[in-house]
């Protein structure tokens, strides 16, 4: 029989022993010097759900200190010992699962069931990445100078920063140390994880998280980049937030790998079938209710469909149930709280009226309306749109999902790339030639070719422009993101 724990929020977790609300540094559960902390928001009713400390620059050379001394020894640690970990760490996470979805519900504002598919999706990355540890290889050659050999070997680069699993999981292969500074809004799931990471064997300061608030996040992270023992930084957000990290590192030339905005093109052609594209934007657009990086924001589709596409997505939009995560009968939750979503959804939504667009569903705020007291905005389907909007212009983030009109491929990839973003783009077609010509000269990092789901453990991960540099995931490249190359030159001497 399993224990079934009632938080003061009203979450239930089986395992009570996994929830923690301290931070973690150097194997020890802290508060912050100040004492202070921060309250964590659910989004789904709007209410304090928990807190957690208030960490500040202050805070950081303790944490910092410690993992550059466990990076000591943990880089010297087999390949084997350290996959071995990593499974360890798998396997608790798995046991774990539907706690940990819960935590993520009432962070985010997550369904349930879509929490428990981020789980076994960031899953994936702990499994590859143990892998991964032994996979690692160096090189021996003979160059063109005779009498000589060169040699590569490939080293963990030191101290990593980072916010977790996908960016954890090659760090920890690799053999680096790493100190996670989660989200303000969702720092308990990354307490849980470290927590797990220390039960399966992890060294004391290798696996480190610092919580804080949103006052608190620039000058702690700024803090964090500029320490000259943090040698590699990985961020995902914003392309503002992410040129400042590249600034701030530029300064210290640290290693950086970046994850930034969006604004998708989704092309869907008058030859592709259709049910197939719509099953796929709508698992893209509304997952997270249009807050993730990758998801659709600018849908183009051919003049000989159109009409009929979009009355096939109001359809399917019209059976979303919009609730509290925790609700099993929920399909899409409240949008983050402190965030802008609320607000740039209906500077969008007015600016497309402006510009003759037409609201076909939704386009409405509903936090603070009967019923939603959390973080609410109806699933919005807008027709009519032109590239004068806001919404073709800027990521949304929000879900709010509007519908372009184009008639030749030439005019769609044209429109598809007139933007500073390069993570992801989508197609839909059933012809051949144009699939190759498509994942040739679409602007993107990631192309999804006749899918809306194009990452994966083994798939690499990133974008291009202004989307950001550096790729997690795959085979060899993400985890040479935190190795070092070294050349060593060797002269031979007598008879060889």
């Amino acid at each position: 029989m399993s224990l079934v724990l009632w938080l003061p929020s009203g979450i239930l977790l089986n395992d009570q022993d996994i929830f923690r609300d301290k931070s973690f540094v150097n194997g020890e559960w802290v508060e912050a010097k100040s004492g202070k902390r921060f309250d964590i928001y659910d989004p789904g009713s709007g209410k304090v759900w928990a807190t957690a400390p208030d960490c500040a620059a202050e805070d950081i050379d303790a944490a910092v200190q410690a993992s550059y001394t466990a990076f000591q020894s943990y880089r010297k640690t087999s390949p084997r010992a350290r996959a071995q970990w990593m499974l360890k760490w798998d396997a608790l996470i798995r046991q774990h699962r539907d706690d940990l979805a819960n935590i993520v519900t009432y962070e985010t504002g997550k369904p349930l069931a879509e929490a428990q598919g981020e789980l076994d999706y960031a899953l994936g990355f702990t499994w590859w990445f143990a892998g991964e540890a032994e996979r690692v290889t160096g090189t021996v050659q003979t160059p063109a100078l005779p009498g000589r050999r060169v040699f590569t070997v490939k080293q963990p680069i030191g101290v990593a920063v980072a916010m977790i699993l996908r960016k954890a999981g090659a760090a920890l292969a690799a053999g680096c140390t790493m100190i996670v500074k989660p989200s303000p809004e969702t720092p308990l799931s990354v307490l849980t994880l470290a927590l797990l990471a220390e039960q399966a064997g992890f060294p004391k300061g290798v696996f480190s998280v610092l919580t804080t608030s949103l006052e608190n996040t620039p000058p702690l992270s700024e803090a964090l980049c500029r320490h000259p023992l943090v040698k590699k930084v990985t961020f995902t957000g914003s392309t503002r937030v992410g040129k400042l990290v590249a600034k701030i590192c530029s300064d210290g030339l640290k290693k950086v790998t970046l994850e930034l905005g969006g604004n998708c093109p989704f092309i869907v052609f008058d030859d592709a079938d259709l049910d197939q594209a719509a099953t796929a934007l709508m698992a893209l657009k509304w997952r997270h209710a249009g807050q993730a990086c990758i998801t659709a924001n600018r849908v183009y589709v051919q003049k000989g469909i159109y009409s009929e596409f979009a009355q096939l997505i109001a359809e399917k939009t019209k059976q979303l149930v919009v609730g509290h995560g925790a609700d099993p009968k929920t399909t899409m939750g409240p949008v983050t709280p402190g965030s802008r979503s609320l607000d740039k959804a209906v500077a969008q939504v007015e600016d497309a009226k402006a510009h003759g667009g037409n609201i076909i569903l939704g386009g409405n705020k509903l936090h603070g309306t009967t019923g939603y007291d959390g973080y609410f905005f109806e699933p919005t389907l807008i027709t009519g749109a032109k590239k004068e909007m806001l919404i073709a212009r800027e990521e949304t983030f929000a879900p709010v999902l509007a519908l372009f009109e184009f008639e030749t491929e030439d005019e769609a990839v044209q429109r598809a790339n007139e933007t500073s973003m390069g993570l992801a783009s989508y197609f839909f077609t059933k012809n051949v030639d144009r699939t190759w010509r498509l994942l040739e000269n679409l602007e993107a990092g990631m192309i999804g070719m006749n899918t809306g789901n194009s990452s994966a453990a083994e798939s690499p991960f990133g974008g291009i422009k202004e989307s950001g540099y550096g790729k997690e995931s795959g085979k060899d490249v993400a985890i040479q993101e935190y190795m070092v190359t070294k050349t060593g030159t060797l002269t031979l001497t007598g008879h060889y």
